[in-house]
Parts: structure tokens; C-alpha cells; sequence
């Protein structure tokens, strides 16, 4: 468990330093001046500043001096008797320019310092950072290096560097993972140019009031066997179950670690009119790509990705206000720390895959037009534009406030059911403690 909290800490850090790096970079590009960029949230445990300073030094200089005896020295090629050339060294002290790290206590207010340089901020708070902009929250728009003097669309670049670096990022392992090897589904023929390794069957739905749902069958279980016979195909597993109508068959099935075994007796069902289990499957296999293609194939994998999440907030917004009810569940940071442990077990590909998700659901969370979230900060300057004027920054700090505010009380709720739902893991956690 402590292993697990620690993963999750460790994704979450990364997928957030990410999103506010995207910030960070973007606005020192466009001359805003960032006071703080912090890891974790406040209070702060400690900062430093790399700032410029003034600082005496001796320098070594070099005279060379020709003396001429006997004759004398012309472009016409005069005779030069004697020559004699000398080197005197003179140490002199200047004031030069460097740049030096210094370490800041939790009580320094990088605001009053106009002139000071980025403090970059350790806090005690392990979930994710901040950076904070001069004028991100209105006000000192007349001054040049302030976020509220920038002009809209530079601005709107600033908001929307975080979602593009999580996208960004959620590419990057995605490709990783093409290059080492992925899991994916398999079609009749393999992928051009893919190394496949690992094939297995793969049940990806079990259908409610069927007998595999009464067996306690699951989706994500890998079908290693049935009636002690390897499973040859997809076409042979369909056949063998079609042909034994009412007949018990055993089924060997791999969940997680555990290997375990499962009797069941195919029955017709009313979703296909043929004998069944009740269980939809597909071949699986760990497939690798060389890094050319890795790139590209992640790349659309996050756009793929990044389109069936959009569909999903889509179907939850839509059944949250039409019929007042969630039809799917929702994870908090208690919930999917829980799916980060189960994921781990997998194995690194697995958690590769599983950060990238995440990656791509902070970005378009972020990105949804709610006051507090970078997209509710873009809603405001397209209000801006339209209306040629700023909004009264007022009314758009209480917005904030209150969108923040509703969004700290849905992560309570969710947290609240997570706690709820896996209290059995809080409650392993702490006989390892006392034991």
C-alpha cells in the first residue's frame, strides 16, 4: 500500500510539473514574470532563487612592450640593430556580474520583489505544483512584464500550454510504449512491421444474467484454457463453447497473478440467439514497433484516446442534466491512487499506459470552460474579446473562488465514496502497521 501511494505520488508530481512547466516555459517566452514555480502546494518548506550579483575579482593582465636599441623600426625594411620584446603582468580589480543560488525561508513574498528572479518553491503538500504569474489574477495591467498586460491571444497561448504539455507528455509514453511493447488487440492479421509477443484471449464484456456473470467471470480475465485444451483461436474458443449447449465446461482463467478456475454451462442466449456463456473475448497480444512508427503510433493512440474521453464527459454532463443521475463511476485521487497499486502489479507497460491516460484526462479537465480551470480562465478572455473590455475583475476573482470551491467539494464527495469503497484496503494498511 505504501508502495502505492508512493507510485502515485511519483505520477501525479510528473503529470502535473508537466502541465505547469507548459506555463512556466510559455510565459517567460512572452516576457511575463514568473515569481514562483512550486513542487507541491503551499506551505512552502523552502525555496531558491538563482539571482544576479556584483562580485569583486582580481584579473590578470597582459602588456606587451617591443624596446628597440641600435636602429630604428619603418615599413621601408630599415635595419634593426637590437630588438628586445618584454611581458608585464598587472593584476587589477573588477566588479563583474555572476549569478548565484540562495535559499529562501516560507515567510519570503516573491511579489515584493519586483526585480527578483523566478523563486522555484519545495511545499509540504505532495499533490502536484503551482506557478505563479505576476497579474495572473488581474491588475498591473499597464506594466509590461505582467500576465494582465499581455495581449488575448498571448495569454490564451500561456492557458493553453498545460493541456498541450499533458497531451504532449501522454504522447511521449505512449510512444515509449509502442517501442518497448503495449498491449493490444489483435485482428486476423498482424500489424506491418510489429513484434508480437505474449498472445493470449482476452474476455472484454460479460453480459449480465448469463452464466459466465453467474460463475463470477470478469472482464480484463485472460482465458488460458478450456477443458484443459490451449486455446487455439478465437474462431476454435467461439466453436467449442457454440457445440456444448448445456454442457459443463471448465475454464482455466488468469486475473492479476492468480490463476484460477472457473465451471460453467453454455446456455442460448437471447443477445445472439446462439449457445453461450454470456462473455465477449478478443486475441491480445504485447506488440512492439520500431521508433519510427512508435512515435507515430503514439501520437494517434493519445488522439484516440484523448476523443473517447471527450465522449465521455460528453455522456456524463448530458445524463447529469437530462435524468439527474451519474450512469458511470468517478475516481478520485483515493480511487485512482487504489487503480495506480492494481496497475503496478501489471508491470511497467501497464503503468506507462495508465499515466499517459491520465495525462490526457488532466488535460482536458483543465480545459473545460469552469471558472478556477484553465479553460474557465479562456472563457473569460473570449469574453474579453467580444466585448472589447476586460471583465470587472471583481466579478471574475468571485467566479474563480466559487468555481474552485465546488470543485474542492466534488473531489470531498468523490473521495468520500472512494474512501467507502475500498475501506478494505485502509483497513489492510493499518494491520500491517500495528502488526
Amino acid at each position: 500500500m505504501i508502495i502505492t501511494i508512493l507510485i502515485f505520488l511519483l505520477i501525479l508530481g510528473l503529470l502535473v510539473f508537466v502541465h505547469e512547466l507548459g506555463h512556466f516555459l510559455t510565459a517567460k517566452k512572452f516576457g511575463a514574470r514568473v515569481e514562483e514555480f512550486g513542487f507541491g502546494l503551499p506551505p512552502r518548506a523552502f525555496g531558491v532563487q538563482l539571482f544576479r550579483a556584483a562580485e569583486m575579482q582580481k584579473v590578470a593582465e597582459e602588456d606587451t612592450v617591443t624596446v628597440q636599441v641600435g636602429g630604428r623600426q619603418n615599413v621601408f625594411g630599415a635595419e634593426i640593430v637590437e630588438e628586445k620584446v618584454t611581458e608585464k603582468i598587472r593584476e587589477i580589480d573588477v566588479i563583474k556580474p555572476v549569478k548565484k543560488w540562495r535559499f529562501l525561508g516560507r515567510g519570503y513574498d516573491t511579489s515584493k520583489n519586483e526585480k527578483d528572479p523566478t523563486v522555484y518553491s519545495l511545499n509540504w503538500i505532495p499533490l502536484g505544483g503551482f506557478v505563479k504569474i505576476k497579474g495572473e489574477e488581474g491588475g498591473v495591467a499597464n506594466e509590461p512584464d505582467s500576465f494582465a498586460g499581455k495581449p488575448i491571444w498571448q495569454r490564451a497561448v500561456i492557458l493553453v500550454a498545460g493541456v498541450a504539455m499533458n497531451f504532449i507528455l501522454a504522447a511521449m509514453l505512449l510512444g515509449i510504449g509502442f517501442g518497448i511493447g503495449l498491449p493490444q488487440a489483435l485482428s486476423e492479421s498482424d500489424p506491418v512491421h510489429a513484434t508480437i509477443r505474449d498472445r493470449n484471449t482476452q474476455i472484454v464484456q460479460v453480459l449480465e444474467s448469463t452464466p459466465a456473470a453467474e460463475t463470477g467471470l470478469r472482464a480484463g480475465d485472460i482465458i488460458l484454457s478450456i477443458d484443459s485444451q490451449e486455446i487455439q483461436s478465437e474462431n476454435f474458443l467461439r466453436s467449442y463453447i457454440e457445440a456444448r449447449e448445456r454442457q459443463n465446461i471448465s475454464l482455466k482463467i488468469k486475473r492479476d497473478n492468480q490463476t484460477l478456475d472457473f465451471a460453467a454451462a453454455p446456455i442460448v442466449l437471447k443477445q445472439t440467439g446462439k449457445p453461450g456463456l454470456g462473455i465477449s473475448f478478443v486475441e491480445t497480444g504485447i506488440v512492439s514497433y520500431p521508433w519510427y512508427l512508435a512515435i507515430w503510433k503514439g501520437l494517434l493512440a493519445a488522439g484516440f484516446y484523448a476523443k473517447e474521453i471527450v465522449a465521455a464527459f460528453y455522456q456524463l454532463i448530458k445524463n447529469l442534466i437530462i435524468h439527474q443521475n451519474v450512469a458511470m463511476d468517478l475516481s478520485g485521487p483515493v480511487g485512482i491512487a487504489v487503480m495506480t497499486g492494481r496497475v503496478a502489479r501489471l508491470g511497467f507497460i501497464y503503468l506507462l499506459q495508465f499515466a499517459a491516460l491520465l495525462s490526457i484526462n488532466l488535460a482536458i479537465i483543465n480545459v473545460l470552460p469552469f471558472p478556477a480551470l484553465d479553460g474557465g480562465r479562456l472563457l473569460f478572455l473570449a469574453i474579453e474579446r467580444l466585448r472589447g473590455r476586460a471583465m470587472n475583475q471583481r466579478i471574475e476573482s468571485w467566479a474563480h473562488t466559487v468555481g474552485f470551491a465546488l470543485l474542492m467539494l466534488l473531489v470531498l464527495v468523490v473521495t468520500y465514496r472512494d474512501i467507502a469503497r475500498f475501506s478494505y484496503k485502509f483497513m489492510e494498511l493499518w494491520q500491517r502497521l500495528i502488526n
